[in-house]
């Protein structure tokens, strides 16, 4: 009776060591962090996008017929703000080139912005704003933020990725799971993965 008992716990931890091996927690502990990163990407976006308002406000002195690169910033930014990409989503590639195009549209418009401001001696007015340091700093700090953010998520899917293709996790991840593999955030923009420097730029 003892015999059988002892073997019986030996196959129960057996089995549950042999299950945990096989994805039943590796697969959702890997997902669950990509989509905490995910969340951390859509985070610094918009704090990017928050700080159009303030490039709005530097932008009144500048000359009336370059207002229209201001116009194509805030287009941008509505466009960028309007496409949310949820963490079901992660998987389905459309949909990431889509928040992926609009947020490269925004990123265009604003080294648009930042050439319009190039020359700070032809808007003397900008000079005697006292945000102009700090809005500067501001957008150089952020753009590294989407930058770093970006590189935590693509390691985040590419952890995931790899859970659910190599033995043993791929076993729970196809039966238990049904796991599909998330997309990177691929930067598309020649350059885009390094942060513009805007010394002298705002």
């Amino acid at each position: 009776m003892t015999v059988s008992r002892n073997l019986r716990l030996a196959f129960a931890g057996a089995a549950a060591i042999s299950l945990s091996a096989c994805g039943i927690n590796s697969v959702p502990t890997a997902e669950e962090t990509a989509k905490a990163r995910w969340a951390d990407v859509q985070a610094a976006f918009q704090e990017r996008a928050n700080l159009v308002p303030n490039l709005a406000a530097v932008a009144k002195g500048a000359a009336e017929q370059e207002k229209g690169i201001l116009t194509g910033v805030v287009e941008a930014r509505a466009k960028a703000t309007s496409i949310q990409l949820s963490a079901e989503d992660l998987n389905d590639p459309a949909k990431m080139k889509a928040f992926q195009d609009a947020q490269n549209k925004f990123s265009s418009s604003l080294s648009g912005f930042g050439r319009l401001l190039a020359n700070v001696e032809a808007y003397p007015e900008l000079k005697s704003i006292t945000n102009y340091q700090m809005l500067q700093s501001q957008l150089e700090g952020q753009e590294n933020r989407v930058r770093i953010s970006i590189r935590d998520y693509n390691a985040a899917v590419q952890n995931y990725n790899t859970t659910i293709r190599t033995f043993p996790d791929a076993i729970g991840a196809k039966i238990i799971y049904g796991a599909k593999p998330m997309v990177t955030y691929q930067a598309s923009t020649a350059g885009a993965e390094v942060a513009p420097s805007l010394e002298g730029k705002l």
